[in-house]
């Protein structure tokens, strides 16, 4: 008869019941982790396939860098599990998060010789509820030029009152909690029609210092389950004002704001497609987070971007915690080249 002491309780056990018990614990490790797997491959998937995929894949599709997380467990159970197949689909999994965490987009130096040298601050206030600290900032950053989403009637009203003696250029669409938008300028501005959408996307052309600069704000609607197609839309529509400004020799670009996007999004890697190029990359500061802002920088997203054409080198990008908001701002300094 096989049969065993247990040590702590004196009782008479089977021994056949402990490789049972493991092999029982086994598969369910090996269903663990090809759950995990299975979620981890198809958010990686629609990223191979370049797609944003349907509800919930777009709002995963933000935080992939953090995919690295359940991968990483799913492979530690498929080892307690001796599942082996597992740890090949698991390494795969690894091998492809890694490749894509890579920064995504152009780089190079621009043709040309330095022209002016210029700063850009963005920040989404939050239904204008970081008003003060972006007023704040700004006195204390002195960007040449800001663009403020979420800017309601009384975050309009207040930049008008603080700021007017600095920026005495604006552009803007008034509008309240989420709708209304500002562009901020040092430098004389030109209106241009800007980007329709359900929040404002003011454009503008700025004079800096003798040379056009096209100016546009970007705040395209969140990707919410019931609004994917009409985020997928609006990006679009930014994406067709970038392509606009980098054929031929298109007027150099600045398209700056609270993007709802990252890099792993297929509709916003459409922007950077046209030649676009994102200045915290060229900063060095690619993937830093700025939303949401009460878990930045150890956890989030980048979706707040300076996007800039070739013409522009970025020297530093800053990354600016405000109080009452769920965005950081985002502060880079750029030059401008033209070619002789």
């Amino acid at each position: 008869m096989n049969t065993d002491t247990d040590t702590a309780t004196g009782e008479w056990t089977d021994s056949r019941e402990r490789p049972a018990a493991r092999r029982a614990g086994r598969r369910f490790g090996a269903w663990c982790a090809g759950l995990l797997f299975a979620g981890v491959s198809v958010v990686v998937g629609c990223r191979v396939a370049d797609s944003d995929g349907v509800t919930p894949v777009p709002q995963l599709l933000a935080f992939l860098p953090w995919l690295l997380v359940p991968t990483g467990a799913g492979l530690l159970l498929t080892l307690l599990a001796r599942w082996w197949t597992g740890a090949v689909w698991g390494v795969a999994l690894l091998g492809l998060l890694a490749w894509f965490i890579e920064p995504y987009g152009k780089t190079g130096d621009p043709v040309g010789l330095p022209v002016a040298e210029l700063s850009v601050l963005t920040s989404n206030v939050e239904f204008g509820q970081g008003t003060g600290e972006l007023i704040s900032a700004v006195r204390r950053e002195k960007p040449d030029i800001v663009f403020v989403q979420e800017c309601e009637y009384t975050c309009d009203a207040a930049l008008r009152r603080d700021l007017a003696a600095d920026y005495p250029h604006r552009q803007a669409v008034e509008g309240g909690g989420s709708e209304g938008s500002v562009i901020l300028s040092a430098f004389p501005l030109k209106a241009t029609p800007g980007v329709p959408g359900t929040m404002g996307m003011p454009g503008a052309v700025a004079d800096v210092r003798g040379n056009p600069v096209r100016l546009q704000l970007a705040h395209p609607m969140p990707p919410l389950p019931d609004q994917v197609g009409l985020w997928r839309e609006e990006l679009g529509a930014l994406r067709d004002v970038a392509a606009e400004s980098t054929e031929g020799n298109g007027t150099p670009t600045i398209l700056a704001g609270d993007f709802n996007a990252s890099q792993d999004h297929a509709a916003f890697r459409r922007i950077l497609d046209t030649g676009l190029r994102d200045a915290a990359r060229l900063a060095g500061a690619d993937r830093t987070a700025t939303w949401p802002a009460r878990t930045a920088p150890a956890f989030g997203v980048q979706i707040d971007h300076v996007l800039v054409s070739e013409d522009f080198t970025a020297h530093r990008a800053r990354f600016l915690d405000l109080a009452d908001t769920d965005h950081r701002a985002l502060v880079v300094d750029l030059t401008l080249h033209r070619a002789g």
